[in-house]
């Protein structure tokens, strides 16, 4: 008998338990602020042990930045589904958008108070390294496929790959640090249409 059903049920379980332990964070940080927040709190409100926390994640940054990993991988599988006639930029700006469209880019729908502290959050080293670290290789492997390219020889999909995540990562620290509200999907649009045309210098 075929153990897969098993396996697919127990990653699931996996992915549910990570995703509750970022939803946690990012609450907690809301409620409580990043310097309160500390990961034996994050477990509880996920309803698991402090140890089950430390499976999943090194640190609270890495729980904070789960969701940037989580976007790719979604991104990457709508990549795959895009037209295959259209242009690659524009099925990467799509696919990219589409997740932070549904999550509401970046961590909800933040109040004044909230943005302080995703301000906050967005200087720490640690978070930046956290980011940093987010595997792109399901995006990477979504553009080989779509490009005809190798995604394990080829620098091409990996190059591609990493400059989406700049551009996100770029779009995302604007809009934490903007006075003004900023629609991110128009302004990922904007970026990778830059990107798309080789980043013409802007006109003064």
């Amino acid at each position: 008998m075929s153990d897969e059903p098993t396996l697919g049920l127990r990653e699931r379980k996996k992915s549910d338990t990570r995703k509750a332990l970022s939803d946690a964070a990012v609450e907690l940080m809301y409620e409580r602020g990043l310097r309160n927040l500390v990961r034996e709190e994050i477990a509880a409100r996920a309803g698991v042990s402090p140890r089950t926390f430390g499976n999943y994640f090194a640190s609270k940054y890495e729980a904070l930045a789960y969701r940037l990993g989580d976007r790719i991988r979604r991104s990457a599988e709508l990549l795959r589904a895009r037209p295959a006639d259209e242009p690659l930029w524009t099925a990467i700006a799509e696919a990219m958008v589409e997740p932070l469209r549904a999550d509401g880019a970046p961590f909800g729908r933040p109040t004044r108070a909230q943005l302080v502290e995703l301000r906050k959050l967005s200087l720490v080293p640690e978070m930046q390294e956290a980011r940093a670290r987010a595997s792109v290789d399901d995006l990477v492997d979504a553009i080989a496929a779509r490009t005809g390219t190798d995604a394990r020889s080829d620098l091409y999909p990996r190059l591609v790959a990493r400059v989406t995540v700049t551009a996100v990562n770029t779009v995302m620290d604007r809009y934490v640090h903007a006075n003004e509200p900023v629609e991110v999907p128009d302004l990922l649009r904007e970026v990778i249409t830059s990107i798309s045309e080789g980043l013409p210098p802007p006109e003064r």
